[in-house]
């Protein structure tokens, strides 16, 4: 890419790897609109997170609502979403963190939302690293990142939100990609 602007940036990552607070504080510092792919992969409930939307409507509904906006940091998996979505992005960012911070950073946040952490949700988070049930594992993640169309930003490790934000940035510049700011 050369002097392109990167209109838009996935962050993904095993459920913990902080990929929501990522991408809020890359589009806060970009000025840029943030999705999150669980608003479209789940129906609207109380309490949420009961019903899976369509799976064929779900990436054309955040695709157009990308488009909508010019420009947008996505956060979480769209695998298996369709190739329209799944290729429009000029950077995916994939994080990576041991399964111990990522239980302990998923339990203090479903702490926080609903006052309890639910165990079957733990148990499939935790199986990240193995992959022996289906959705998000990081054998599953690999594949696909395998053959993304764009570049990939490997960031591994426990580092602050900042850091994060800054080797994006850095990785924007060596790639001659000017971060569409407004």
């Amino acid at each position: 890419m050369t002097n392109e602007t990167a209109r838009y940036i996935l962050i993904t990552g095993a459920a913990g790897t902080g990929t929501s607070t990522l991408a809020g504080a890359l589009a806060k510092e970009l000025s840029t609109p943030h999705l999150e792919a669980d608003d479209f992969l789940w129906l609207s409930s109380n309490p949420p997170y009961q019903h899976l939307a369509d799976k064929a409507q779900r990436g054309e509904r955040l695709l157009q609502e990308m488009r909508s906006h010019g420009r947008a940091i996505v956060a979480g998996s769209i695998m298996g979403w369709g190739q329209p979505l799944e290729n429009e992005f000029d950077l995916v960012v994939f994080l990576y963190l041991p399964v111990e911070l990522r239980l302990e950073r998923l339990i203090r946040r479903e702490v926080s939302r609903f006052g309890q952490a639910n165990p079957e949700f733990l148990a499939w988070a935790a199986q990240y690293d193995e992959g022996g049930v289906p959705g998000r594992s990081l054998a599953r993640h690999q594949e696909w990142l395998s053959v993304r169309t764009c570049p990939v930003l490997r960031l591994e490790g426990d580092m602050s939100v900042k850091d994060r934000v800054l080797q994006i940035l850095d990785a924007l510049d060596g790639l001659n990609v000017i971060p569409s700011i407004m």
